[in-house]
C-alpha cells in the first residue's frame, strides 16, 4: 500500500512538472559553470534559459501596439517632446529627458527589448498616434502594457495617457496640458502610493471638462500594487472599460479594482438632483443647543470658588537627617576646560553641575520647604448642571432646491476618441522600462499578446530565480483545476491507507487478547487477588472429591496423599502456576 502511496504523488508531481514543461517547449536549460572552490570543492552554477523569443506580430485588430523590439520605433513611430513646462524654472522647464530602446537590465530574454526612460529629475515626453481612432460607441475598451521600475520608485509615476483626437494634436509640443481622455497607471511618492484610472468627462450641459478620479485600490490588490514599485521586476497592467459602463482592472492578470464609472468615481459623473438653497439661513429663534444650564440652579453656600487647589501641608516635619547648609548640585570636580575655550568668545567656563554625592545618604540637601497637598476644600469654578432645552428644535438645515446645473448623462462611456498615446513623466528614479503597449477592443487577442510576451517572461524568470516545487506551485496557482488531481491521487490513497490500518488493527488486537488471556505472566511473585479466587475454587473441586473418595477405601487415601507428596516435592514450572493450596482437611 505504501508503495502505492509512493507511486500515485510521484504521479501527480509528475503531472504538474509536465505541465509546466510544456510552456518551454522551445527552450532549452543550459547550465554552465561559474565558479568553482579549489579548497571546498564547492561547484557555484547559473541556471541559464535559452529561450527563442519571436517578436509578436500586428494584428488589425489592434489600434495601437508596439513590442519595441525594433530600435527603429523611437523616431518613426514614436516621438520626442520638444515642448516646455509652463509655469517651471526655465533650467528645469525643458522636455529633455533621453529615451532607449534596450533590454532588461536582469533576466532579458534575447531579442526582447523596450522603452526606456533613462533620466530623473527631469521633464520627459514621447507620444506616438494610434492606426486609427479609437471611439467610443458599442466596443469595449482595452489597455495593456508592460512596467518594471528596474531601480524601484521613490517620487514618479509610471502611466500612460490616451490623448484626445483634436485637429491640433503635435506631439513633438507634449506637455502636461495636452488634452488626453484617460490617463491610466501606477504613481509614487514617499509612502502615498496610487494607481491612477481617471477620465475626463465632458459636461453634457456646458461643454465643461471635468477630471474623474477612479477610487482606490484596498485589500490584496493594495498589496500586489504595491509589489511593482519594490521589486524591480516586469508587471502587466490592463484596463477594460466596457460600455456598459463598467471596468475592471488588473495587474499580473489578478484582477485589484472594478466598478462602474458611475458609482466608482469623485466627483460623482451626475450631479445630485437637489441642491441646499444658497439663499437661506437659519431664524434668529430656531434654538440648535440640545442641552442648556439649568436656570433654576443656583450655587451651593459652602461653595468656594477661591479656594486653592494645593495648600502647604501644615503637619510636615524637617527630617532630622536634612542638610540645609549643603547644596543639592555641585561643579563636577572631575570636569576640565577644553583646550580650544575662547573666553572672548565662548565667555567664563563653568563646570558642569552634577548631584551632590552628600545628599545621597540623607534626606536632602539645601532649604527644606514643607510639600504641598490637595486642598480637601477645593471645588473648582461651580457651573449649573446640564438639562435639556425645551426649546431644541433639531439642527438646522437648509432647504432644498432644483440644482441649476443637473443633468443626467447615463452614458459616461462615451467619451471624447483617442488619436494618440502619449508618455509625459516626472521622477526621480531612472531606468523605468515600458514594453508591449497594447490598444484594441478585442479581449482574446489582448490574452494571446500577453501569453507571448509578458507570460513567457515570468517563466523564464521564474525557472531562473526559483526551484522546480515553486514552479509547480505558482504554476498549480494559475491551473487551480491541478489541485483537484492532487486531491484525488494523494487523498484516495490516504483514506484507504487510514481505513486499511485501522481495520487490520482491530483484528489483531483481538487475537492478542485471547493470546494474552492464556499466557500473561504475572507481574510479581506475590499472591493477587485472581489467585485467591482460584484457590476457592480449587478448594471446593477438592472438597467434593474428597466426599466421592471416601467410598472408595483407604487405597484412595493413600494413593492421594502419594500424588499430594510427589505435588509438594514438583517444582512450579511458570509464574502462574504458583498457587497457595490449603491444607487438607482430615477425614
Amino acid at each position: 500500500m505504501k508503495l502505492w502511496l509512493v507511486f500515485l504523488v510521484s504521479a501527480a508531481f509528475a503531472i504538474a512538472q509536465a505541465e509546466v514543461e510544456d510552456d518551454f517547449d522551445d527552450e532549452d536549460i543550459v547550465v554552465e559553470d561559474v565558479e568553482e572552490g579549489a579548497a571546498d570543492d564547492v561547484t557555484i552554477e547559473k541556471v541559464k534559459i535559452d529561450v527563442t523569443y519571436l517578436s509578436p506580430d500586428d494584428n488589425v485588430g489592434f489600434f495601437f501596439m508596439d513590442h519595441f523590439d525594433d530600435a527603429s520605433t523611437l523616431g518613426s513611430k514614436w516621438t520626442k517632446s520638444q515642448a516646455k513646462k509652463e509655469g517651471t524654472d526655465e533650467t528645469i522647464a525643458k522636455y529633455d529627458g533621453q529615451w532607449e530602446v534596450e533590454a532588461l537590465a536582469k533576466d532579458a530574454l534575447p531579442g526582447d527589448t523596450g522603452l526606456v526612460l533613462k533620466s530623473k529629475a527631469k521633464h520627459s515626453a514621447v507620444a506616438a498616434k494610434l492606426k486609427k481612432p479609437f471611439k467610443f460607441d458599442d466596443r469595449q475598451l482595452i489597455i495593456q502594457y508592460e512596467i518594471a521600475f528596474q531601480n524601484g520608485q521613490d517620487c514618479g509615476g509610471g502611466y500612460l495617457k490616451l490623448l484626445s483626437e483634436s485637429a491640433g494634436l503635435d506631439l513633438r509640443s507634449v506637455t502636461d496640458k495636452t488634452p488626453y481622455t484617460i490617463m491610466f497607471g501606477p504613481d509614487k511618492c514617499g509612502s502615498d502610493s496610487k494607481f491612477h484610472f481617471i477620465f475626463r468627462h465632458v459636461n453634457p450641459k456646458t461643454g465643461e471638462i471635468e477630471e474623474k478620479h477612479c477610487k482606490k485600490i484596498d485589500g490584496k490588490g493594495r498589496a500586489t500594487m504595491e509589489e511593482i514599485f519594490k521589486d524591480k521586476k516586469p508587471h502587466l497592467l490592463r484596463l477594460l472599460v466596457r460600455p456598459d459602463n463598467t471596468f475592471e482592472i488588473s495587474i499580473d492578470h489578478t484582477l485589484v479594482n472594478h466598478g462602474t464609472l458611475l458609482d466608482s468615481f469623485t466627483p460623482a459623473v451626475n450631479p445630485p438632483a437637489e441642491i441646499d438653497d444658497p439663499n437661506d439661513s437659519m431664524p434668529s429663534d430656531w434654538d440648535e443647543r440640545e442641552k442648556i444650564p439649568d436656570p433654576e440652579a443656583s450655587k451651593p453656600e459652602d461653595w468656594d470658588e477661591n479656594a486653592p487647589k494645593q495648600i502647604i501641608d501644615e503637619s510636615a516635619a524637617k527630617p532630622s537627617d536634612w542638610l540645609d547648609d549643603e547644596p543639592d548640585m555641585i561643579p563636577d570636580p572631575a570636569a576640565e576646560k577644553p583646550d580650544d575655550w575662547d573666553i572672548e568668545m565662548d565667555g567664563d567656563w563653568e563646570a558642569a553641575l552634577i548631584d551632590n554625592p552628600v545628599c545621597t545618604s540623607v534626606s536632602g540637601c539645601g532649604p527644606w520647604k514643607q510639600p504641598m497637598i490637595d486642598n480637601p476644600a477645593y471645588k473648582g469654578k461651580w457651573f449649573a448642571p446640564m438639562i435639556n432645552n425645551p426649546g431644541y428644535k433639531g439642527k438646522w438645515k437648509p432647504a432644498k432646491i432644483n440644482n441649476p446645473d443637473y443633468f443626467h448623462d447615463p452614458e459616461p462611456f462615451k467619451m471624447t476618441p483617442i488619436a494618440g498615446i502619449g508618455i509625459e513623466l516626472w521622477t526621480m528614479s531612472d531606468s523605468i522600462y515600458f514594453d508591449n503597449i497594447l490598444i484594441t477592443d478585442n479581449l482574446p487577442l489582448a490574452d494571446a499578446l500577453a501569453k507571448e510576451t509578458f507570460d513567457i517572461k515570468v517563466q523564464v524568470m521564474d525557472a531562473i530565480n526559483g526551484n522546480m516545487f515553486s514552479r509547480i506551485l505558482a504554476y498549480s496557482n494559475k491551473n487551480p483545476w491541478l489541485y483537484a488531481v492532487y486531491v484525488v491521487l494523494v487523498g484516495l490513497p490516504t483514506v484507504l491507507i487510514i481505513t486499511f490500518c485501522c481495520s487490520g488493527s482491530g483484528e489483531k488486537s483481538d487475537e492478542a487478547g485471547d493470546k494474552s488471556s492464556l499466557n500473561d505472566p504475572k507481574k510479581t511473585d506475590e499472591p493477587q487477588e485472581d489467585d485467591e479466587a482460584a484457590e476457592e475454587e480449587a478448594a471446593e473441586e477438592e472438597a467434593a472429591a474428597q466426599e466421592e473418595a471416601e467410598d472408595d477405601g483407604s487405597e484412595g487415601e493413600e494413593d492421594e496423599e502419594e500424588e499430594e507428596e510427589a505435588d509438594d516435592d514438583e517444582p512450579p514450572t511458570t509464574r502462574s502456576q504458583t498457587r497457595k493450596r490449603r491444607p487438607r482437611k482430615e477425614l
